[in-house]
Formats: structure tokens, sequence, C-alpha cells
């Protein structure tokens, strides 16, 4: 049992004489999703337990079974910025996906969670944004120390850049460790830097030892990113495709299509890495007409999902054929349908 007094929850669930032990599981490589880890450390540090120790694990979206209940080991397992899981072990949750819930009976149970501890809206921007809200407005913390790491994860997750070249130039401090957090170079990076989002202003994370050497060579990969894309992407009634499979390019940035196209509606790509073949569903923030097509929907029609606007497959690495073949057909209905507004 628990209560609450003066916003600070209580809870009687570990003995007197040692710290809580929270487990938070997150989007990994994606900086909302280390951005929300953070933010919920904090929130909950200063408004649950001030003596929580806190074990951060990243999550990615692949074929087949996406949790592992061993390891929801944790006196609290928080998920956030990822898909519901409907384990009893899992105290706390949050997203802004709209395939947030694997099955219709995930979304039940969701529906029935009384314990004001598990929280979706999928029309916010980003669900680090979506739990400053929340944690202000339920359980008393100010949110203003953090304030520049929300406004930024709004703008990257939500691709409210100005245009194009600004979405990849790479100027500013967010944006460069975006690109250190999806080429994140062993599996305890992230989990390293998460706890420097909710404390450090986001210049000075730059400058971390652990850090700014990997700067350079990504910016440079980024280049060459670039011209590697420009080679691949092909626009066609509107509809952008691109195949990197046969290069090491999966964390490569997600507005370069747009940039290279910039009269393009919907773009698709087809990326791989150790353990996926994934397949990329998005629209230009700055197309020229609306968007109208839920590319959440469609990408769920073959095991992924994501937002209205953007969204993702991932497949088994061996299935490299059935990632082409969906690919392929997602493209001909995204063209189809930007031709049939045409007539």
């Amino acid at each position: 049992m628990c209560r609450i007094e003066g916003h600070r929850l209580v809870g009687n669930s570990v003995s007197l004489g040692r710290s809580l032990k929270v487990r938070v599981f997150y989007h990994d490589k994606c900086f909302d999703g280390a951005s929300s880890a953070a933010l919920f450390s904090r929130f909950y540090r200063e408004r649950i337990r001030e003596d929580a120790e806190f074990t951060f694990s990243g999550l990615l979206h692949r074929a087949g079974a996406l949790f592992n209940e061993s390891d929801f080991n944790g006196d609290e397992n928080a998920i956030v910025d990822f898909k519901y899981s409907s384990s009893p072990k899992i105290t706390w949750w949050f997203d802004h996906h709209e395939s947030a819930f694997l099955s219709p009976a995930d979304a039940a149970h969701f529906e029935r969670d009384q314990s004001n501890r598990k929280f979706y809206d999928p029309d916010f921007k980003s669900c680090t944004s979506f739990i400053a809200m929340i944690a202000q407005q339920r359980f008393g913390f100010d949110p203003t120390p953090v304030e520049d790491l929300v406004r930024w994860t709004d703008i990257i997750d939500g691709a409210l850049y100005s245009d194009a070249k600004t979405a990849v130039e790479m100027k500013e401090p967010a944006m460069k460790l975006t690109m250190v957090i999806e080429s994140a170079p062993d599996q305890r990076f992230v989990p390293n830097l998460i706890p420097l989002l909710a404390t450090k202003s986001l210049a000075a994370i730059l400058e971390e030892p652990f850090v700014a050497p990997l700067l350079p060579p990504l910016l440079r990969r980024h280049e060459l990113s670039m011209e590697i894309l420009k080679q691949r992407a092909e626009c066609i009634d509107g509809t952008i495709f691109f195949d990197v499979t046969d290069q090491d390019l999966e964390g490569y940035n997600k507005f370069v299509p747009y940039y290279l196209h910039p009269e393009s509606i919907y773009s698709v790509g087809l990326s791989k890495s150790s353990f996926r073949v994934k397949v990329s569903v998005g629209s230009n923030p700055w197309a020229p007409e609306e968007p109208v097509v839920n590319l959440a929907k469609i990408c769920e029609r073959y095991g992924g999902g994501g937002h209205a606007r953007v969204g993702a497959i991932s497949f088994n690495v061996n299935q490299h054929a059935a990632a082409i073949r969906a690919s392929r057909e997602i493209v001909n209905e995204l063209r189809a349908a930007v031709r049939s507004r045409k007539r």
C-alpha cells in the first residue's frame, strides 16, 4: 500500500535501512528515450523517494519478444517512451506513441489500471514533455531546471525544425547529442549519459571526456551518409525510397532524405544492423502537401508501429527478403496515395 503526503509518495514496500532499487527501461538509441529516463529519475528522486538507486536499461524494437520478464527485477520497474507491458512487475509507464500496445489485451489491461502510475497520451510531441507535465500536475514536480531538455526533445522528436537545412546541419548541442546517442558505441554509454541529462546542460555534456572524442568521427560519418543517401535515394510520386542495408548506416539522420528531395511527402528506407533489418517510414515535415496517410497504421500491419507521421518495422536479420518486400509494398501504397490526390 502507499499514500500521498504533500505530493510525496510514501511506500512500505521496502524495508528500512536499504535504498529502493528502481530499474528504468527506455527506448534505446533515441534522444527522447534517454531524456525520458533522465527526467523520470529526477522526478522520482525529488517527489517519490530520495534514496532511490537507478539502473537504466535500453529497449529496442525488434522482431519477436520485446521484453524479458526476468529483467524486471527492481523494487520498482518503469518503462518510458516504449510499448506497454502488462507484467505485474511494471509499476510505472509513460508513452506517447500511437502504436503503444502490442495487443488489444494490453490496451484493455492499461485501461483497467488504477495505480495512477501509468500514463499515455499520443498527442504529445515527446515522451519527455509528457512526463514533465504529469510529474508537475499530479506530483508537484518542478520541471524548470530541465526545461531546455524538455524543449529540445519536443523539437527533435516532433521534427519542429524551421527547415530541413537546420535539421541536418547538426549545430545545436541537442542535435549533436542525438547523433551520439543514436550511434552509441557500447551498451553502457547511454546509461552513463542519462544521469547527466538530468543534471547538466546539453552543452556541458558534450564536453564530458567520454562524449567529446566521439563527435568528430560521427560528424564525418554524417557527411558520408549524406553522400550515400544522395546516390541511393529516389523520389517518385512524392515518395522517397532508398536501401542502405549494405552500409553501416542505421543511425543516419532521418531528415537528410527530405533535405535532398524537398518535393517529397513520404520516405521509406531500408537499413541493417547486427540484429535487425529496419524499414523506416516517414513523412516530410516541410512537405509541399500535407501528409494524410497514417504511417503507424501501415507499420502495424507488418508488426511495427510509431506515430501517424513516422513509424518503423523491425525484421529479424535473416528476414532481409521479407523486409524488402514490405518496403516495396509500402512504397507502392504511398505513391498510389499521392497519385490519387492529384487526379
